[in-house]
């Protein structure tokens, strides 16, 4: 661009509005008048461009704070939490309160001399003031077990179609050793063939973190919590052959209150 006062022949120009005390002071006083008028259209186009310039930056500026305002104008207040229309819709039907359930089935490939496990898990996440997220396990033992302990986690795929062994491995997204993946959920107890807990976790249903679509993966054994001394225990915690698995879906509030009160009439 060339700079404001720049005009053709410049210097030519003023050497021919140079004060001279002689005969030529009247043409002289007209070029003098021409050049100004000259000046006088360059800056009033430099100011057009200039207030050109300007507002195409207020109209992206505008744009910018326009679109995000039409992205989240389908707000709703959810106990005075905003949920965003880009979450799922049933966190407004269910009043704040978002449900997955994920249907424990055997392995495919299991072996036959292993233990076949039923059940399901499921979430619960709240929004409130901050998300927090229930989970319950609810699983069977054939034939009964008593005080065997089994190490549940959530695997990256949920890929069933290989069996449980192609769900893949420990969903890790933040790249961190076991036992510290979204999902390691440790060890869980049988009594009597049932396994039965509730209990916080720190696993997400919404947003890039999502574990929904992901598989929970039973363990043959028990999970060393990364203790173990090799790379297998950094890895999945040396917790064995692979049981059963299931996939992640959002439901209905229905099995979680079904849960609840099955394990009232238990107690």
């Amino acid at each position: 661009m060339s700079p404001l006062f720049t005009a053709p022949n410049v210097v030519q120009t003023v050497n021919t509005i140079t004060p001279r005390h002689d005969t030529q002071d009247t043409a002289s006083n007209t070029d003098l008048y021409q050049l100004l008028f000259y000046w006088e259209e360059v800056l009033l186009d430099r100011y057009k461009m200039a207030a050109y310039s300007f507002l195409n930056g207020y109209k992206l500026a505008v744009l910018l704070i326009a679109v995000p305002c039409f992205v989240y104008e389908d707000f709703s207040q959810i106990r005075g939490f905003a949920v965003a229309s880009f979450l799922p819709p049933e966190i407004k039907q269910f009043k704040g309160n978002l449900y997955a359930r994920c249907k424990m089935k055997s392995n495919t490939k299991l072996a036959k001399d292993l233990p076949r496990i039923s059940g399901q898990v499921l979430f619960k996440e709240t929004f409130e003031k901050r998300s927090e997220l229930q989970m319950i396990v609810d699983l069977k033992s054939n034939p009964s077990e008593n005080d065997q302990q089994r190490a549940i986690h959530i695997h990256q795929f949920g890929d069933l179609s290989n069996g449980c062994d192609s769900t893949g491995g420990h969903y890790n997204p933040l790249g961190v050793n076991h036992p510290n993946h979204p999902g390691d959920f440790g060890n869980f107890v049988s009594h009597n063939g049932t396994i039965w807990a509730q209990r916080n976790e720190k696993v997400t249903l919404t947003g890039g973190l999502s574990v929904l679509g992901r598989a929970v993966v039973v363990h043959e054994g028990e999970d060393d919590l990364g203790q173990g001394g090799d790379a297998g225990s950094l890895l999945h915690g040396n917790a064995g052959r692979r049981l059963a698995c299931c996939i992640i879906g959002i439901s209905s509030d229905k099995m979680w209150k079904a849960a609840i009160q099955k394990q009232k009439r238990r107690t």
